[in-house]
């Protein structure tokens, strides 16, 4: 990494030909978020997020896309020999400059990797391509820059071929050192994904008190809280400020209860109004509490799995969430908003969320210090159109 100390993140996101995008670029900034009315494809564009994240850390295709067929674009027509696909890339930003990755997935008849591209400081310094359907490898070439240009090997057609070329390369050409550079830009930025989307049924149940990392659905959310209160005064009195301007009646403090029978309770403490039980609460401030939550910890909280060999300070933790807005009223969008902005613009965690009203997305406090990029998506002949401010 270089002593820049500039933490990798991605800038844009690219469906090329992904469920119902075509040609769709959406820049990603540190807070973003994804506004457009139902079957505009929001949510098509996390789970492309989420799937290069998953391909990052190395889980193989059928891992991904447990569909392959669900992510071909519907007005996609095979070739002769039988074959659709679908297309994602990205651009991450960092050290080495801006790194582009672009990925082709053969999705029918079978499921592989046809084609992968990593083009960087004016470089193509990683490219495989699908030369015999025979046999279950892409032919791969890497830039050297040595005494010859590029290096070859097979490499195989079910994992993203940028997570594997540390393996595969030496390092010792300035060619490859920057190879292995942008790879592992491209790949500490994707891996640095949090998904959450708060399921509130979930939620209302007690929680083991040792299950202390959040879950992607935040169904231990009380256990979690246990510990971040135990943890970090600071930051649990900057949740209960934000639960005080989410929440409807007064709030004091946000405690637990337990371990009773094995579990943990979460409660509202109310003052003279005593303690209220977190599963009494209403869907909208379960997900306001949750969401608040994820804002204001990190990466050792949450359930996720960045890049172990890299300090947490040179990685920046991108959540995605599908249904930012989702039951919550007016007020409790804009102060969750207002947290994020906050948050986002320490430069330690970004947000990329899909909200169903542009309107809650354009409230005052989406763009406070933050940068906020908001992406409207519309239709235009049959193909989603992303327009940002």
């Amino acid at each position: 990494m270089s002593a820049s100390g500039l933490r990798p993140v991605v800038t844009e996101l690219r469906l090329s030909a992904f469920k119902t995008h075509c040609r769709a670029a959406f820049p990603m900034g540190p807070l973003t978020l994804i506004a457009g009315p139902s079957g505009s494809g929001k949510s098509g564009v996390l789970e492309a997020y989420a799937a290069l994240a998953r391909l990052a850390g190395g889980q193989r295709l059928e891992e991904v896309f447990r569909d392959p067929a669900g992510y071909i674009p519907r007005r996609a027509r095979p070739d002769g020999q039988g074959r659709r696909g679908f297309r994602i890339g990205c651009t991450v930003d960092g050290p080495v400059g801006p790194v582009r990755l672009d990925v082709a997935v053969q999705a029918e008849p079978e499921l592989r990797i046809v084609g992968e591209r990593m083009t960087g400081a004016g470089e193509t310094l990683l490219e495989t391509a699908l030369r015999d359907p025979g046999r279950r490898r892409v032919q791969a070439a890497w830039h050297t820059a040595g005494a010859v240009a590029v290096t070859r090997a097979p490499l195989p057609d079910d994992r993203l071929a940028t997570s594997l070329l540390p393996l595969r390369v030496a390092g010792k050409t300035e060619g490859q050192r920057l190879a292995l550079a942008a790879a592992e830009q491209v790949v500490v930025a994707l891996r640095s994904v949090f998904v959450c989307d708060p399921r509130p049924e979930r939620m209302r149940a007690p929680a083991p008190p040792r299950d202390g990392r959040l879950r992607g659905g935040c169904e231990n959310l009380a256990a979690v809280l246990r510990r971040t209160s135990r943890e970090c005064g600071s930051r649990h009195a900057a949740l209960v400020a934000a639960v005080r301007a989410g929440c409807t009646g007064p709030v004091e403090d946000l405690v637990t209860e337990g371990p009773a029978g094995g579990v943990v309770r979460a409660l509202l403490a109310q003052g003279e109004l005593g303690a209220m039980p977190v599963e009494r609460l209403g869907d909208g401030e379960l997900r306001y509490i949750a969401l608040a939550l994820v804002l204001l910890t990190g990466p050792g909280v949450l359930e996720m799995d960045p890049a172990a060999d890299v300090l947490s300070a040179r990685q920046a933790m991108t959540v995605l969430a599908d249904g930012f807005d989702r039951c919550l009223d007016r007020r409790q969008a804009r102060a969750l908003l207002r947290v994020a902005a906050r948050m986002c613009a320490r430069g330690h965690i970004r947000l990329v969320g899909t909200v169903a009203e542009p309107p809650v997305a354009e409230e005052p406090g989406a763009e406070e210090g933050a940068g906020a990029t908001v992406v409207h998506l519309g239709c235009e002949r049959g193909t989603r159109v992303p327009t940002a401010r």
